[in-house]
């Protein structure tokens, strides 16, 4: 029996570049699952992790039916519930969390939808049941389909966030390299430690995610309007491409960074772009997009964050001059995310050696932002609340507003992806004491009582 793999890469261009294949043995699996990967790309799916993350679920499913003597297209719901106890009731060193198997739940499941719509399977191996789902405001709720193989409550386990202190700690330890008393470490030559820094400060202070801040670009944060002096924040506009199936939207920076970023732009960046240019670095990224200056404001809207790692900006008669990347190696290259998960994991270890176990990803620092803006928005809410509305519609006003703001800040497609935050506001005392306070002090009745 053929082995059943993930091949990564294809000899393509463009958005099917990164789209993955799925082998048995040295030959292609299936043509019509192929199709459906080739497809993702064209229905929002264009990040090469998100790529990846499916290929590797469909193949495990693969794998286990392979197993059984059957096939992706002759899949039944009693093999659904036979893999659900595989993989959830298994063994401790096998058995996978729910969050995990409810990631691998939204894969199959897009495949046969996708399967039912092209006609080659009469209906889906899952079984499913009418739901409401409520929506925001006065609009009626509207009936969903909902899958059964969903485990309920898992997506809470998912958000990890960070507390302010751990950050700092995070931050110039871990990133910076420094002693645990702020002093410059005795020998240490880390040159990227600013760089590094500034990205997570990015990443907490406006949640973006991993691939969306990775993929900026120097002349994007250059652009930003700067010309509202009294505001402590700034927009910038995502471009569709970069964001998560490609909404785009605007997201807020605060100026202080923007200044600490061009400081960085205009020093540790300049150097490693004298590097690049001295060694020839055009050469090592692999199919460079070159561009001039006018051509590259026509791009951004097209680049996904794979290409806009690839783009190099060249002077009028086509001479590299820099990577248009914000973010770059010492020696000039484009920072890839891949490479920040690995930033990341050293500034742990570091902080381990220390005397600090910490564990933080790119990704927990934008569910920090989230969990810290939710709350400290709530609190404002809740001083603007004292108004003469009824229970219902001041719990709207308290808890819709900022709701909508942070869904809007995110990215998020649904309002219900932002409640999940909600759950975790009560870990942060500080903040949760003193929106008590402040609600109380709304309540009618004697001072002071």
């Amino acid at each position: 029996m053929s082995i059943i793999t993930v091949c990564e890469r294809r000899e393509a261009d463009g958005l099917d570049a990164h789209v993955p294949l799925i082998l048995r043995g040295d030959a292609l699996y299936d043509p019509d699952l192929d199709r459906f990967f080739l497809d993702l790309p064209l229905a929002g799916v264009r990040s090469r992790h998100s790529l990846r993350a499916y290929a590797y679920d469909v193949a495990v499913w693969l794998r286990f039916l392979d197993a059984c003597g059957k096939t992706v297209w002759s899949a039944a719901r009693d093999d659904v519930t036979a893999y659900h106890r595989a993989r959830r009731r298994d063994e401790a060193a096998h058995r996978i969390s729910a969050a995990s198997w409810n990631r691998a739940v939204a894969s199959l499941d897009r495949l046969y939808h996708w399967g039912e719509q092209q006609g080659l399977i009469a209906e889906a191996p899952f079984s499913r049941r009418a739901v409401w789902r409520p929506a925001h405001g006065s609009r009626r709720g509207m009936i969903a389909a909902r899958n059964d193989a969903y485990e309920r409550a898992a997506r809470r386990s998912d958000v990890r966030f960070v507390t302010m202190e751990d950050y700092r700690i995070f931050r110039e330890v871990g990133l910076r390299g420094l002693t645990p008393d702020g002093a410059e470490r005795r020998g240490a030559r880390d040159r990227t430690g600013l760089r590094n820094a500034l990205f997570a400060d990015l990443l907490v202070t406006t949640g973006l995610r991993l691939e969306e801040a990775s993929g900026l670009l120097a002349a994007e944060l250059a652009a930003i309007d700067h010309d509202d002096a009294h505001a402590g924040q700034l927009w910038l506009r995502l471009p569709p491409p970069l964001t998560k199936g490609d909404r785009g939207r605007n997201i807020l920076v605060p100026r202080r960074l923007l200044r600490q970023i061009a400081a960085f732009v205009a020093v540790e960046r300049a150097a490693a772009v004298t590097k690049f240019v001295g060694r020839g670095g055009a050469d090592r990224i692999e199919r460079p997009i070159h561009v001039t200056r006018a051509g590259l404001d026509r791009m951004l809207d097209a680049c996904t964050p794979e290409e806009r790692c690839r783009l190099i900006l060249c002077d009028d008669d086509g001479t590299p001059r820099e990577p248009a990347a914000l973010w770059l190696t010492e020696v000039g290259q484009p920072v890839r995310p891949n490479s920040w998960e690995v930033i990341f994991t050293r500034a742990c270890r570091r902080c381990e050696e220390n005397g600090f176990p910490l564990s933080i990803s790119p990704h927990q620092l934008r569910h920090t932002f989230a969990v810290h803006m939710l709350a400290l928005l709530i609190q404002r809410r809740l001083r603007e609340a004292a108004l003469p509305v009824g229970p219902v519609e001041s719990y709207r006003l308290i808890l819709g507003d900022p709701l909508q703001q942070v869904q809007r800040l995110l990215g998020h497609a649904s309002l219900a992806t932002t409640y999940i935050y909600l759950d975790h506001i009560a870990t942060r005392a500080d903040t949760v004491d003193a929106a008590v306070e402040e609600l109380l002090a709304l309540l009618p009745g004697p001072r002071g009582a």
